[in-house]
């Protein structure tokens, strides 16, 4: 071992995994210390190790847990040859490592894990919504689970300057292993390997066609445009409702590592293309999945975009009066008072916690609950695993407009007569390192709740502040279910301010407050 590995001091398992820009942070040699790193940390808990302790019982890690590791990966540039090599580094440990004949969505892996009793863990390679010159590592706990903080500290605490043993051989594993370009191009076996491929979506998709009333979806006519925003999703979605006579137009679902110059992410302005599409044939809706589909984005069959706290307050419903299903619901600090008002109205039991899914995870852990998700349109139901899965939201929607006989945009207008309208809108900003320090200081890493210094600035908004928290970014609720939040983004350089309100102009005007606190203007 000669060559030390550069800048592996940069890397940092956020909210869901690290990220980086290929070719700079995230190249060979830091790959190989990440998935050494990470090996090394299965390991510990397999051994039983102390630092793991009543952290790894709670997570379902088992001592008659046998020794696979499972690797897939997304669409982009090389994910599938990074994947091969990352198995080989992650074999070196005596794991037995099955990596993915194909691209395939964070879910599948998830999924495949949770129903593998030899199953340890997973190894996504995804970005999952950054933009396409990023790649990274998203770990999976024996349930499918997100890696909670304790796993990614372990992780992080291992992480060494110098390349590991098996460098060399994986670094030829690498040049000759291949990218899947479709559904239907498998990965060429790699012979000098010290792991196998297999085909991780046959039964995924099998799983997820049986998991919704598929006579009801077959009878109903429904129409509707996807759009997998060239991501893991892409194929995948539109076979598996095409074979419920559902009529599918799928957009930017070709093969182009580069998104063309798409931000994989199912939000405005990103959906813009889906939107078109949508609103010239007149269809139900148009379902978005992110780059590695475990987030669900919508936009009506007017075009009109349909947020994440909407789609998930549907599917509240859906579930309760539609499917007879009860338990509690999860939401993130980000999470809309729709659900909130969805709740009450239903009679279940709401929790919110910090922004991340893992957070969402640990709860799920706690058992009882129907759906957990946040508000970037991550939704997973436990009973199916433990974590988000883009596609299954897609096809509840499916089924609910099926079972309603109803449009997408007619479930929203149902929605709001119920609940009452509420509006939302999220702002990202790139602060300099000054100025978010600034803000860190003067707005979030404050002792106390006090509200005083902040309700003049709400005042000219008829805004009554009831609550101030500070335990993910600064949390303002006023007494009209409007709210506002401004934190830090765990995934990228951004600081990011939420607001909802009963107007897109009080909403607006939130966030152009929120904007000023984040950039010390007020």
């Amino acid at each position: 071992m000669t060559d030390g590995v550069k800048q592996v001091s940069s890397v940092h398992f956020g909210t869901d995994g690290w990220r980086a820009i290929i070719g700079e942070s995230f190249d060979l040699p830091v790959l190989a210390a990440v998935a050494d790193a990470t090996a090394r940390a299965y390991r510990q808990l397999l051994d039983g190790a102390e630092a793991a302790g009543a952290a790894a019982a709670a997570t379902e890690f088992t001592s008659n847990r046998a020794n696979t590791l499972i690797v897939g990966y997304d669409c982009r540039l090389n994910a599938g040859k990074y994947a091969a090599f990352l198995a080989e580094i992650v074999a070196a440990h005596g794991f037995d490592v099955v990596v993915s004949d194909r691209y395939c969505p964070t879910p599948t892996l998830c999924w495949t894990v949770a129903n593998n009793k030899d199953a340890v863990g997973g190894i996504m390679l995804t970005a999952s919504h950054n933009p396409a010159e990023y790649l990274g590592v998203k770990l999976r706990m024996s349930d499918g689970g997100a890696s909670p903080a304790w796993f990614s500290d372990i992780v992080e605490e291992l992480l060494v300057a110098e390349l590991p043993a098996a460098f060399a051989a994986a670094s030829e594993i690498f040049e000759l292993a291949q990218n899947s370009v479709s559904s239907e191009t498998a990965v060429a076996p790699v012979a000098r390997a010290s792991f196998t491929y297999a085909n991780l979506m046959d039964d995924y998709l099998q799983a997820l066609s049986l998991s919704v009333n598929r006579d009801l979806i077959v009878n109903a006519g429904v129409k509707v445009v996807l759009d997998p925003m060239y991501g893991a999703g892409r194929s995948y979605l539109a076979k598996l409702l095409r074979d419920m006579d559902v009529t599918v137009e799928e957009v930017n679902g070709g093969a182009d590592p580069t998104f063309a110059g798409l931000h994989p992410e199912p939000i405005l302005p990103w959906v813009n293309v889906g939107a078109a599409k949508v609103a010239e044939l007149g269809y139900f809706a148009c379902l978005i999945n992110d780059g590695d589909a475990d987030r669900i984005g919508a936009v009506d069959g007017s075009g009109i975009y349909v947020s994440s706290h909407r789609i998930v307050s549907l599917l509240i419903s859906h579930l309760v009066e539609g499917r007879g299903q009860t338990g509690r619901v999860v939401r993130t600090s980000a999470g809309s008072s729709l659900i909130k008002r969805q709740c009450q109205r239903l009679g279940l039991e709401l929790a919110t916690k910090p922004i991340g899914f893992k957070w969402v995870y640990e709860e799920m852990l706690a058992g009882d609950v129907l759906i957990g998700g946040e508000e970037s349109g991550g939704f997973g139901i436990p009973s199916h695993v433990r974590e988000r899965d883009g596609l299954l939201m897609a096809l509840l929607l499916v089924e609910m407009m099926a079972m309603r006989r109803k449009s997408l945009a007619e479930l929203v207008d149902e929605l709001l007569s119920q609940l009452g309208r509420l509006e939302y809108n999220r702002r990202d900003l790139r602060l300099s390192d000054e100025q978010k320090a600034a803000f860190l200081s003067t707005h979030v890493e404050v002792a106390g709740v006090d509200k005083s210094p902040y309700v003049s600035l709400f005042e000219p908004l008829a805004e009554e502040i009831v609550e101030l928290e500070r335990e993910d970014g600064i949390m303002i609720r006023f007494a009209s279910d409007a709210w506002l939040l401004a934190r830090p983004s765990g995934t990228e350089p951004l600081v990011r301010v939420y607001a909802e309100a009963a107007s897109l102009e009080q909403v607006e005007a939130l966030l152009d407050i929120g904007c000023a606190l984040a950039r010390g203007e007020l």
